[in-house]
């Protein structure tokens, strides 16, 4: 029986298999034990790479994830292990094993309701002084399949906003094709608020039919996988958001323009307190004059920079910019 074990992320859920071997085909349980599986050494590869910090009780997780690579590639865990600082392509296989990520639309409402407000306020700002064209810029930080960057588009064209881009990254080339293509089961789709639901389309027959692999046969949708994409993002969102591989540990940030408001929420709880603070100083440098950084409500308590105030706010962790 497997123990689940869920983290409150917007970005992340990492999975303990107390069973996996029973879910294992037999070529890979025989790749799995061609040597001792250091499951230290492994935790410090991951640590380096992108610097997540993978404890213990996750090891079986972690295990499954370097063994299924290798056998993807055909090659033992010794091999993998050679291969790695040679391929590109192996690395990003792994990371996207070891980390599953797992999001949800309007996660945070508070969070959405102060980003938008701002982005209402910024606009009327530049409508009386007829500057038109600086662009409300949002960077949502560990965005996994995108839940939260659309609904950051969302909540801003409901308002009848059209003056901003919003930037989605994430560390997993697989969860980033994800949040491009813009599809969501119902169950995701479900969050949307009734106010947002202008902004979702459901998918034709046919393109479901695709999905499942049956062709342009006549498929009743109830009966189709949930794990199925239903409903797809309308393409008026799609020009105004972006996605794009970063890894916050990066000293180059993803990009060159200073952010109106940038949010990071339970990402930083996967890092030591020294890289945590190396990541909010990062993102403190890529946020604009009067800008905000909005973490999860509980992190980053020990945070004080001298060049960022907290805003008082009894739901939500938002810090402004007042000094470059």
């Amino acid at each position: 029986m497997n123990r689940h074990i869920q983290k409150d992320s917007n970005s992340i859920h990492i999975i303990e298999a107390t069973s996996i071997e029973s879910f294992m085909p037999e070529n890979a349980k025989m790749i799995r034990y061609d040597h001792d599986f250091d499951a230290k050494q492994w935790q410090r590869y991951i640590e380096c790479e992108i610097g997540f910090i993978l404890p213990s009780i996750q090891r079986n997780w972690l295990e499954n994830a370097v063994v299924q690579t290798a056998l993807s590639y055909g090659l033992t865990t010794v091999q993998l292990w050679q291969q790695l600082p040679l391929n590109d392509e192996l690395r990003q296989c792994l990371v996207d094993k070891v980390l599953i990520h797992e999001s949800r639309f309007f996660r945070h409402m508070p969070s959405i309701d102060f980003v938008t407000e701002c982005a209402v306020q910024h606009q009327r700002s530049k409508l009386t002084t007829d500057d038109v064209s600086e662009l409300f810029r949002i960077w949502s930080v560990g965005c996994a399949s995108g839940q939260e960057t659309w609904s950051l588009a969302m909540s801003l064209a409901a308002k009848q906003l059209s003056n901003y881009t919003i930037l989605g990254t994430d560390v997993s080339q697989q969860v980033l094709a994800k949040a491009r293509l813009g599809q969501y089961d119902d169950k995701q789709h479900s969050l949307i608020p009734p106010y947002c639901q202008q902004f979702v389309q459901p998918l034709q027959p046919r393109n479901i039919a695709d999905d499942t692999g049956f062709g342009h046969t006549c498929i009743n949708k109830d009966i189709v996988s949930s794990s199925y994409a239903y409903w797809q993002i309308t393409a008026t969102l799609k020009s105004q958001v972006r996605f794009a591989l970063h890894n916050i540990m990066d000293e180059k940030p993803p990009t060159a323009h200073l952010q109106q408001v940038i949010v990071c929420q339970n990402v930083l709880l996967y890092f030591r307190k020294f890289d945590q603070r190396d990541i909010l100083a990062r993102l403190s440098n890529q946020c604009a004059l009067g800008g905000y950084i909005i973490l999860a409500p509980g992190e980053a308590l020990f945070w004080r920079p001298s060049n960022m105030r907290r805003i008082a706010h009894p739901q939500i962790n938002a810090w402004q910019k007042i000094s470059a």
